[in-house]
């Protein structure tokens, strides 16, 4: 892989950490730090992080509701079909671990999906947020359960204005 790139992106819910390389985006990870970072990152960074955190800017303001710029992902097959199939849960829907192990032709396995999309590192562009228990209600979320809840309430705030 090229050489890694980060840039902080202060949103209403916490400063995310973006990293890739000139070509794609890797990660989108909340830092979980109560206070923005004072480490200068990248004086100049590329231009695919500052489209990221551009359009991540325009999703929390409710004006985006897909995202376009270069991403990628590393897994294994399964995870990666897992991945693929999150982003097929449309803007403001949400969808059970269950019904994306169907989704992959692998209805046993519903324990392997939420695994996979624990690993996601792409929060938010790969909608992990999206996926919930057979019981609608919220489980594991990377960036803590608060913040899963309020990009789902803000989805469907938007959708509704």
């Amino acid at each position: 892989m090229s050489k890694l790139y980060a840039l902080s992106y202060v949103s209403p819910i916490g400063e995310i950490e973006i990293q890739g390389t000139h070509e794609a985006v890797y990660s989108i990870m909340f830092s979980n730090r109560n206070e923005p970072s004072t480490r200068v990152i990248e004086e100049a960074p590329v231009q695919v992080l500052k489209e990221c955190a551009s359009q991540l800017d325009e999703y929390f303001k409710g004006e985006r509701f897909e995202f376009s710029f270069p991403y990628a992902y590393e897994g294994t097959d399964f995870q990666q079909k897992v991945w693929n199939a999150l982003v097929n849960v449309g803007y403001g829907k949400t969808t059970a671990y269950k019904d994306i192990a169907l989704a992959i032709g692998n209805e046993k396995a519903i324990r392997a999906v939420g695994s996979a999309n624990g690993k996601n590192k792409l929060s938010i562009v790969i909608p992990c947020h999206r996926i919930i228990g057979s019981n609608q209600k919220l489980t594991g979320y990377a960036g803590g359960l608060w913040r899963k809840e309020w990009l789902l309430q803000h989805e469907k705030r938007c959708l509704g204005s």
